[in-house]
């Protein structure tokens, strides 16, 4: 009898709480603890390092750490045996950690920041996020790449790069290898850009400020290249007057990022609908997606409520929520956006920890010239919009 209820107990699985935050039973959670501060360990070692490289080069947020980890993720499970007993951490920081961290990212979010960029600015962010869907899915089905692969690049391209990337992932299933490819694809462009868009947007745009930034904003992938990019500019062509570069390309990928809310969910009922990669083949196509929808982006989704709500209670000359005065609730934020970057790199550690050379061999090098490809479309489409519209913007 005793030993009935043991088997029970050893095979019992995790309540929906359990499941919700740790993905195993509580008993189970002490052998998540090796693999998650053997990625955190590796987060600590590499922030250091990254604010050491960009202290020494001048340009504070230029490398970003998240990117660093990762790219220490891959060399450590590729040059080094991994012990086995790191496996559920590390899985846990995927899952789990993840998620957490896309909740929290919520918080840099507000309406206020859509209502800034004004009625002629909000088209030419949204122009530009469907065309890079848009063509990168073309572009993608044309070369034949696997459909996970291009949903990836596709949202990685026209969203907000890797942490699109790892919203869409769990929604589709798809594997570490393809999302390790997949953020490594948009972030080789994203450097080049970065580098690049700056003078080019200086030269097309004759120095105006408010169209270099639309552009900046607008046709580089992660919202840390936005500002490494938008401060180069600044700092290169020594623009002091507001609203500069940097205020603006901010301000419009803050938009282009609110996007993400909507963007995620239609990608992967497209996803659904076109592979019926989950659910029976008799369920409507409504119910797969459902099935897919990851839920933790409706906790991103009220954590910018919950932003919007503080600053509406600022802008009134009130408290935010009730609670804090401007300053206090610009801490509040502050500290949200560090913990939310912490919690990312812990997962992205994760996922260059699972992530195998030989098996991103197998995907090959087309996903690499459709990345390439389209990264150049954006950028052509963001320079009309911008050159249609950018001059009613007034920031």
């Amino acid at each position: 009898m005793n030993d009935n209820g043991g088997n029970e107990e050893k095979i019992r699985k995790p309540s929906i709480i359990e499941n919700l935050l740790f993905g195993c039973t509580i008993r189970e959670v002490p052998r998540l603890i090796p693999g998650v501060l053997f990625a955190i360990t590796l987060v600590v070692l590499f922030i250091w390092l990254t604010n050491f490289l960009n202290a020494a080069l001048g340009f504070s947020g230029l490398i970003s750490y998240i990117l660093v980890v990762i790219i220490a993720g891959i060399v450590v499970r590729n040059i080094f045996s991994i012990p086995t007993f790191f496996g559920s951490g590390i899985d846990f920081c995927l899952k789990k950690l993840l998620r957490l961290g896309i909740i929290l990212m919520g918080i840099r979010l507000s309406i206020f920041n859509i209502l800034e960029i004004g009625v002629w600015g909000i088209p030419i962010v949204v122009v530009c996020v469907v065309s890079g869907l848009v063509l990168t899915i073309y572009v993608s089905r044309l070369m034949k790449l696997p459909d996970k692969l291009a949903t990836l690049i596709a949202v990685g391209t026209s969203i907000c790069g890797a942490s699109a990337i790892l919203a869409i992932a769990p929604g589709i299933n798809a594997k570490d290898e393809e999302v390790t490819y997949a953020v490594a694809n948009i972030t080789v462009f994203g450097i080049i850009a970065m580098i690049v868009y700056p003078f080019l947007s200086h030269w097309l745009f004759n120095g105006d400020t408010i169209l270099s930034g639309l552009f900046t904003g607008t046709s580089i992938h992660e919202t840390a290249q936005v500002a490494a990019s938008s401060l180069i500019y600044d700092q290169t062509f020594l623009i002091t007057s507001e609203p500069t570069v940097a205020d603006v390309a901010m301000v419009t990928k803050l938009v282009r990022n609110v996007l993400m809310a909507v963007v995620i969910p239609l990608m992967i009922f497209v996803y659904a609908r076109r592979t019926g990669d989950v659910g029976s083949s008799s369920e409507p196509i409504y119910k797969k997606t459902i099935k897919l929808f990851p839920l933790f982006i409706l906790g991103f989704m009220v954590m910018a409520i919950i932003r919007s709500i503080g600053d509406a209670g600022i802008h009134n000359n009130n408290l935010a929520i009730g609670l804090w005065n401007n300053n206090q609730w610009a801490g509040v934020i502050s500290g949200i956006k560090e913990w939310s970057g912490y919690i990312m790199a812990t997962a992205m550690a994760g996922v260059g920890l699972g992530t195998s050379f030989k098996s991103m061999k197998r995907l090959g090098i087309k996903p690499f010239y459709a990345g390439f490809f389209t990264a150049a479309l954006v950028g052509v489409v963001a320079i009309i919009m911008v050159f249609a519209l950018g001059r009613f913007v007034l920031i």
